[in-house]
């Protein structure tokens, strides 16, 4: 018999529908055929200890689906439907699970807290495993803890409470860009920061900014309200971050933001603090008359008149400016800095019923920067929402809104706008007024008061991330997740210079650009878990996704205006325009296989392949396998009389993983642009030259660990060392003229990182009325590049250096031995013994990778008191100090820079000890561009934040009709010990990846000290 095809459709179709209706009405049917008997349970939930009230434990029967929760006083009616007895089971976050024997109404239940931390759910790729059961090296964080840290993003907020990952703070400017490195960093021109996923969500971490302030950039993650985050998640080997492939060679980042239960009463949270903050301290610079008599002093080292001498007095035709103690001093760092205002405010909604479940978040944030007239604000809204269709399917949405705007400032090097060059770099006793009266600028600066007043840099950012997913139980082992996710990004900046500024000179100079940029996300996944006779336990999940970005910009700029009052591009004599676009697109597949034998023995094995369109057709597809092994040694039976051991895990595994970001979308294509007109006629010409053979940039790891716990949970202990490589490292390759192209990316780099973490977690007291926990962290990195097609400069006067053999961010310097003490002049080393001092005596001396990180937080509480202690600390890394450079150049500067007080020191007379030479013209090592004296050791030890607080005794709460009310106070950046002598041992001139550790022009980080409540309806 002849087969029919639509016959065949029909009957698919037909047979998909029957499913489907079988899975959203099936749970509901058979409920509601059930008989109900109105019966009702009453009863009370509380703390096994402290007897107080547990508001919003889960109260249910056992085997159905009837449920309720307790309210503020933890008091709770539940609907039975069935007459007495019968069992109920009582849940609450942090806390063990009870079952109880329900013989009448009411009911009096008590609850122990859950110590029991191997059984803490951690997030990890595509799913949740538990604590006890991980292989890779994964570290888990309460954004509680920080939340109030005073930072643009919550990324600042994680510095020295995850193991391996260093954070360092460019700039004391909230919502700036920071440098995140997960273990190290592995790649040259690719990007080292980590894969942002926030609930599902791949982020686009990268600034959208255009416009020059200085090097730095923005933060995209400063869109995100840290008082929306539930938890955070750190994936940082190869095995944890394995699924994530292409994405994952610099370590996950993955976010959970809130969420509200089932059937929970509507829980309001108010969170408010208002605060200030203010620089820990300032450069010390010179007088208006030490000024004047350390230019003195140069002239007369050169054998030249002193210029700082009576006004009636000519020398050769110049006139005197006045006596050294006739000279004024102008405090233009007092004009710049101030006592900046922190304000937050957060307000959140959440609850649900048997079938919904809902978190609805508003935040507004605004801070202040110590620098006029510089700030962040954000305001956002978050909307989290889960519907049951049955007991078997599930759909849900996460949504965040955020505006965010900036008044940015100009830092790093460059005169032409920058506020603190104008506020440090210009000599103190240099007038900013001229001899009519006339604000002007000096020494080749803008003047700082009109800066001030005249001052129009800034940006607006409108951002959506959110997803919208399905989840279906196809049958009891089985489930199936389909998402769809979008981050979209509008960011508009622009800057307006008129013409009393060096920038808008003669007459204005107005820029614009818009950019949109835009990634969604499709993924499907099937996962499979199933566990037989509490022996075998198997996962599996497989899955793909589809990717695409997009990046559109245009901008604008405008110049010549007829006066300072016309500031829009189409009031300007001359204008031009520039127009950018690009996409790409990433298909991936994956899948992972776990297994555990009686609770023992762990074993997974992970793959992912990507394909980008970024790669020729030849290597577009990557592929990235990952295994895993684990021995809960513990359950082993030499050790079943350890009574003080809780457990104990050895862990290994090994993977690899790729790396894309931060090349072009067309890297390996063969480009022309237009806009290559000739003669009024529209040409074109070639832009890139193609590469065919260029692909992924590979990192295989290797990671040992060993995990232990000890005395009933009280010491808590994670070792984990680590070997990565990488291969292939994405690299621009210089190209002669003559083939009409500077360069093409290639291949051509690989590097090593080495290192090790250890954490540590101790409830040293544990009482009913006190408590004091402990947590240490402390982390080595050794960065070191194996191979290197050609030497890279960057930085400043060549300080950075990229070379085979040597650390990445190494510094490039002429090593200072002394001074002399009888002739004054700076003696520097001869490494090639030659008599003199050239570009072949420069060498690296350090780099800006510490020896050791980490961070200290000890936690106590009293009562109803809290406290909170929390330190930071770096040890072994080089900055150097460019200000130094052009604050201690001896008066030889004259009018054109500042001079600092630290020049005071310097050597005048034989027999003097110092490492500040002479003031002298005539020896150039005196002042030389990349000495060594002005490279510092790095090392600090900073209090980052203490908080104490107190939370009103429930009596007084609940006559308030409140749940929860708590005040508290809090300090961050409150002393810093170290022995560099800038600002901040943080600061780096420059956001760009490859010029780090260079101290130019940069904000510190404030000390701030803030005031607030947290309030729970």
């Amino acid at each position: 018999m002849e087969h029919n095809p639509h016959l065949r459709d029909a009957v698919r179709w037909l047979v998909s529908v029957c499913f489907l209706f079988f899975l959203l009405f099936s749970e509901k049917s058979s409920a509601q055929n059930k008989p109900l008997i109105n019966s009702t349970l009453s009863g009370l939930v509380v703390d096994a200890s402290s007897k107080e009230p547990l508001p919003g434990a889960l109260v249910k029967i056992e085997g159905v689906t009837n449920q309720t929760q307790t309210d503020k006083d933890g008091k709770f009616q539940l609907i039975t439907g069935q007459p007495f007895p019968y069992n109920i089971v009582i849940s609450y976050l942090g806390y063990d699970s009870k079952t109880v024997r329900a013989e009448g109404s009411p009911i009096s239940i008590e609850l122990a807290p859950n110590l029991n931390q191997l059984e803490d759910v951690v997030v990890v790729g595509y799913g949740t495993q538990k604590k006890k059961d991980l292989i890779g090296s994964v570290s888990k964080v309460d954004p509680a803890a920080t939340v109030n840290i005073p930072t643009g993003s919550f990324d600042a907020q994680l510095q020295g409470k995850v193991p391996g990952v260093q954070i360092t703070s460019n700039t004391g400017v909230p919502g700036e860009a920071l440098n995140v490195r997960l273990r190290g960093a592995t790649s040259i021109n690719a990007g080292n920061d980590p894969l942002y996923v926030v609930d599902g969500v791949f982020l686009n971490s990268n600034s959208l900014q255009t416009i020059n302030t200085g090097g730095k950039a923005t933060s995209p993650i400063a869109d995100i309200n840290p008082a929306d985050i539930e938890s955070v998640e750190v994936l940082k080997d190869a095995e944890a971050t394995a699924l994530y492939g292409s994405r994952g060679a610099n370590g996950v980042i993955i976010v959970t933001t809130k969420r509200g239960n089932y059937n929970e009463k509507a829980r309001v949270n108010l969170n408010l603090s208002q605060g200030f903050s203010k620089a820990a301290k300032l450069w010390e610079l010179t007088t208006g008359p030490e000024h004047a008599q350390l230019v003195n002093e140069y002239f007369q080292n050169i054998g030249q008149p002193a210029p700082f001498r009576p006004v009636g007095e000519v020398i050769n035709g110049v006139a005197g400016r006045g006596l050294p103690e006739e000279q004024q001093t102008y405090d233009r760092l007092g004009e710049l800095f101030r006592s900046a205002a922190l304000t937050n405010a957060d307000l959140s909604v959440s609850g649900g019923t048997s079938q919904t479940k809902y978190y609805f978040g508003a935040g507004f944030n605004r801070q202040e920067a110590i620098i006029k007239p510089v700030s962040f604000d954000r305001t956002s809204f978050k909307a989290n929402i889960d519907q049951k269709l049955s007991e078997r399917v599930q759909i849900g949405v996460s949504n965040s809104f955020a505006r965010t705007g900036r008044n940015q400032a100009r830092a790093g090097d460059g005169p032409r706008g920058g506020l603190l060059q104008s506020a440090l770099h210009t000599p103190t006793y240099l007038s900013p007024y001229n001899d009519a009266g006339e604000l002007v600028g000096r020494a080749g600066f803008d003047n700082l008061t009109l800066l001030l007043e005249n001052y129009d840099v800034g940006s607006r950012s409108l951002r959506y991330i959110g997803n919208v997913y399905l989840e279906a139980d196809l049958l009891k082992n089985l489930k199936f997740r389909s998402t769809f996710s979008l981050d979209y990004n509008n960011y508009d900046e622009s800057e307006y210079w008129n013409n009393l500024l060096i920038e808008g000179s003669p007459d204005g100079l107005a820029t614009s650009t818009i950019t949109q940029s835009s990634t969604w996300i499709n993924e499907q996944t099937l996962t499979y878990r199933k566990n037989w006779d509490d022996q075998h336990n198997l996962g599996i999940v497989v899955g793909n996704t589809l990717q695409g970005s997009t990046l559109e910009l245009t901008g604008a700029e405008g110049r010549g205006f007829a006066n300072n009052s016309f500031k829009l591009i189409s009031s300007a004599a001359t204008t031009t325009s520039t127009q950018d676009w690009w996409e790409y697109r990433l298909a991936s597949f994956f899948g992972r296989v776990d297994y555990a034998f009686r609770d023992t023995y762990l074993l997974d094995f992970s793959l992912r392949a990507d394909g980008s369109s970024r790669f020729g057709t030849a290597n577009q597809w990557g592929y990235f396998p990952a295994v895993g092994a684990a021995w809960r040694i513990k359950k082993a039976a030499f050790l079943a009389d350890a009574k003080a051991l809780d457990d104990l895990k050895l862990r290994a595994s090994y993977g690899s993983t790729g790396n894309q970001n931060g090349i072009g979308p067309f890297a390996a294509r063969g480009l022309w642009s237009g806009g290559e007109s000739y003669q009024g006629v529209a040409g074109i010409a070639p832009e890139q030259l193609a590469n065919s053979e260029l692909k992924w940039e590979r990192t295989r790891q290797l990671n040992i660990g060993l995990d232990a716990i000890f005395f009933n949970e009280r010491l808590d202990f994670t070792f984990n060392v680590y070997d990565k490589y990488t291969k292939d490292g994405l690299l621009p390759l210089s190209l002669a003229a003559t083939t009409g192209f500077d360069s093409y990316t290639s291949n051509s780099a690989e590097i090593s990182n080495k290192g090790f973490e250890l954490a540590i977690t101790s409830t040293n007291v544990r009482k009913k009325d006190f408590s004091w926990q402990t947590s240490f962290n402390v982390s080595r990195n050794i960065n070191k590049i194996e191979k290197l097609a050609y030497t890279i400069y960057a930085g400043s006067r060549d300080l950075v250096i990229f070379q085979e053999g040597s650390p990445m961010y190494s510094f490039w310097v002429y090593n200072q031995l002394y001074v002399d003490p009888q002739t004054g002049d700076a003696v520097y080393e001869d490494v090639n013994q030659d008599g003199q001092i050239t570009v072949a005596d420069r060498q690296i001396k350090g780099d800006i990778w510490p020896d050791f990180f980490g961070g200290l937080t000890n936690n106590f509480s009293y009562k109803g008191f809290d406290a909170s202690l929390f330190f930071v600390f770096s040890y072994g890394n080089k900055i150097y100090n460019h200000n130094r450079f052009f604050g201690e150049a001896g008066g030889a500067r004259d009018a054109a820079r500042v001079i600092l007080a630290s020049n005071l020191a310097r050597w005048q007379q034989p027999g003097d000890i110092t490492d500040v030479p002479r003031a002298d013209g005539v020896n150039v090592n005196n002042y030389r561009d990349g000495g060594g004296r002005w490279l510092e050791d790095g090392s600090y030890l900073r209090l980052r934040s203490l908080n104490i607080g107190y939370t009103l005794p429930k009596g007084l709460t609940n006559r308030l009709h409140l749940n929860r009310l708590r005040l508290f106070v809090e300090g961050n950046n409150l002393f810093t010990w170290t022995n560099y002598t800038g600002l901040d041992p943080e600061s780096a001139a420059n956001s760009s990846p490859n010029q780090q550790g260079i101290d130019l022009g940069t904000p510190p980080q404030p000390r701030s000290f803030q005031f607030g409540l947290n309030v729970s309806l």
